[in-house]
């Protein structure tokens, strides 16, 4: 039986569970992923050597790659001591070294496929130097993803990327057309998954691609950026951006979540994101309810091998099947 051919959408902490998920069964697999990180190791990285930035793209790499291969744990490696090493990954400062090597950023993921050994590929959304801005509610602009993700402000009106005409990567547009499944999220809404959605080649790929779209909603909202946010409303901007039918399917957690784990989301401005049924109904999609989330270090996290028996359900189904509490 022919394996799915599936591409996966988004970037940030999100990403890499889901690719994990994939790969245990499919080898098939396409993570394409932003670029537009400003912060960080990747940000440093982008503003002295002039590279994209490498951090999303290294968790993607060591995602698909064996989890108990010791170069994976190497690429991880972060530095806690050094000046200029400090808060640097290696996998960064490798990625960045070899597109310094071989002139090509796309080349250096590729090489460092190569090493990692990994299943599926990774490419960047976009090879051009895009920076993510928002437009908020009321007026005012944050321009830079870092700024956007962690400065306290007004409700997000809408996200654009400079320059707004940035082309896709080829290979990006046609892993899309050429996919079973399209995978989006769970993510930061506004500063992982738009980004490249806001690529026109890479948004108009999605839309016209027979491909099932699934989504995968974020568990909880994220204090500056999607405050007080129902599953309706990640759900409606993801329409705004492409387009009402591009979605076929939507997975939500359904698993209960500790009072004192809510209560802590609380403090820091954050909660459990709402589900509205019955107004999820006007966007006629698959809904599906299931338990796909892990709480780790008071964190909680979509988890890889509960997501893993959910798309695998889902991919088969060919029609809505898995609505439940309705």
């Amino acid at each position: 039986m022919k394996k799915p051919a599936v591409v996966a959408l988004g970037g940030g902490t999100g990403l890499p569970i889901v690719l994990k998920a994939l790969k245990s069964y499919t080898e098939d697999i396409t993570a394409i992923v932003t670029v537009a990180d400003d912060g960080g190791s990747s940000g440093v990285l982008r503003r002295e050597m002039g590279i994209l930035p490498p951090g999303d793209i290294r968790n993607c790499l060591v995602a698909l790659s064996d989890d108990e291969l010791l170069m994976g744990q190497l690429f991880q490696y972060r530095f806690q001591q050094g000046e200029g090493l400090a808060g640097h990954c290696f996998g960064n400062l490798f990625i960045a070294a070899l597109t310094d090597i071989t002139g090509d950023f796309v080349k250096a993921i590729l090489e460092s496929s190569h090493i990692l050994d990994i299943k599926g590929r990774v490419l960047p959304s976009t090879t051009e130097n895009v920076i993510l801005c928002a437009e908020l509610d009321g007026g005012g602009e944050i321009e830079g993803q870092y700024k956007i993700a962690k400065t306290e402000h007004r409700p997000i009106k809408r996200v654009y990327i400079k320059p707004e005409n940035a082309k896709a990567l080829p290979e990006a547009v046609e892993a899309i057309y050429r996919a079973d499944q399209i995978i989006i999220g769970p993510g930061s809404l506004y500063t992982s998954i738009m980004p490249n959605l806001l690529i026109s080649d890479i948004k108009n790929a999605v839309c016209n691609s027979k491909a099932k779209k699934i989504y995968i909603c974020n568990a909880m909202t994220q204090h500056g950026e999607t405050n007080d946010y129902t599953a309706v409303n990640h759900i409606e901007v993801l329409s705004s951006y492409l387009n009402r039918k591009a979605l076929d399917t939507v997975i939500i957690n359904d698993s209960d979540i500790p009072e004192e784990m809510l209560s802590e989301y609380k403090r820091e401005g954050a909660s459990q994101v709402f589900v509205e049924f019955n107004q999820l109904r006007r966007f006629d999609l698959e809904l599906v309810m299931a338990d796909v989330i892990n709480i780790k270090k008071n964190t909680v996290r979509h988890s890889s091998e509960k997501l893993e028996n959910v798309l695998k359900k889902v991919g088969a189904e060919k029609e809505s099947v898995t609505t439940e509490n309705s």
